[in-house]
Parts: structure tokens; sequence; C-alpha cells
């Protein structure tokens, strides 16, 4: 949370994670009742969906761009991914002109972004690797240096390693894995 005073209005910047456009909606839906008084309720949000990245400003009857815009700005500058910024605003009796609305809820925005906790989320593949045992020590050192995380080794006559990679090195690590071991490690599903 950020506040801000200009001329007397003022702002409160809220920043929160999010996850779904039902998560966005309800999240608007208690700041207008916890903030019922305020004269304005601006938002922007971005947020990853099936169909891609959804990108919304809102600049809840300030004049148009000069709220909304500055705030999705703010969340695009930090390439923020699944989160809701809302500014309250409280009207001080002197108009600001649309230049400083647009400083005031940017500046407002970027204060919220920089005291809240970034949180990076990488995608990630689960790795289930079925290899003979004398290969165990160069599946183990490759999946090191790719960084995978092993959550546990089945031991029986051919070893199953299981490890969490992420995504963007699926393709590299199988590559690499395939040709130092020959192809003799199988790739399993998650159910065999």
């Amino acid at each position: 949370m950020a506040k801000l005073t200009r001329k007397g209005s003022r702002f409160i910047a809220l920043a929160y994670p999010v996850v779904s456009l039902k998560e966005i909606e309800e999240r608007l839906n208690e700041i207008k009742r916890r903030y019922h008084d305020a004269t304005h309720h601006c938002y922007a949000y971005r947020l990853i969906t099936g169909e891609g990245i959804v990108a919304r400003a809102d600049d809840a009857g300030e004049p148009t761009r000069s709220a909304g815009p500055p705030l999705l700005r703010a969340l695009e500058g930090e390439d923020l991914l699944n989160i809701l910024i809302v500014v309250v605003r409280y009207f001080g009796g002197t108009k600001l002109g649309i230049g400083g609305l647009i400083r005031a809820y940017g500046d407002a925005a970027r204060e919220a972004l920089a005291q809240a906790e970034i949180v990076e989320r990488v995608k990630t593949v689960k790795l289930r690797l079925r290899y003979p045992p004398e290969l165990f020590g160069m599946v183990l050192r490759l999946v090191n240096r790719y960084r995978a995380e092993v959550e546990g080794v089945a031991y029986s006559e051919q070893p199953i390693l299981t490890a969490t990679l992420p995504l963007s090195q699926f393709e590299e690590f199988r590559r690499a894995l395939t040709e130092i071991t020959s192809g003799r490690v199988e790739f399993l599903g998650p159910g065999e």
C-alpha cells in the first residue's frame, strides 16, 4: 500500500496478486466496499489466461486515459503479470488537470509496486526418467547442471528419477540427456 497527497487529493494505491478474472472482480468489490466514500476507484490488471495475457485499465470516472493507463504502464514497466493495482482517490477540492492526474496515478502505482513483495513464478515440468543403473551418476549430474529439483528416485531393476525442471529448459535438457546417454533414458508420463 502506498499513500500520497496532491493539492489536497489523497491517493491510496493497493497491489494484489490475482489468478482469475473472478478474483479481480471480487477484489474490486471488496475495495469499493472498504473505501465506499472515495471519489474514484481506478484500476489496472495484467493476467495470464488460457488465451494469453489479458490487460485492462479503467479510469473509473476520471477524465479519459488519466488514471487507468498510467496504472497499466506501471505494471508493464515492471513486466508484472497476475497482478491487480487499484488506486483510490479522495478528491481534495482542487483540480489537478489531466497531466497532474496522470502523474499522481502513475506515482501512486509505482510507489505501491516498490513496496510490494514481488514473487517470481517459473513454469515447470515434472520429469520421470527411467534408465539403466550404470547411468545413474551421469543422469544425476545432468539433472543438477540444469538445476532440476529432484523429488525422489524409485529403485528397481531400472531406477526411475522424478524431478521438476523449468519448462524453458526442457527441450535443451532432453537433447543433452539423449546425447550423453545415447538415447538409453526413457521419458515416462506421470502415470507410468
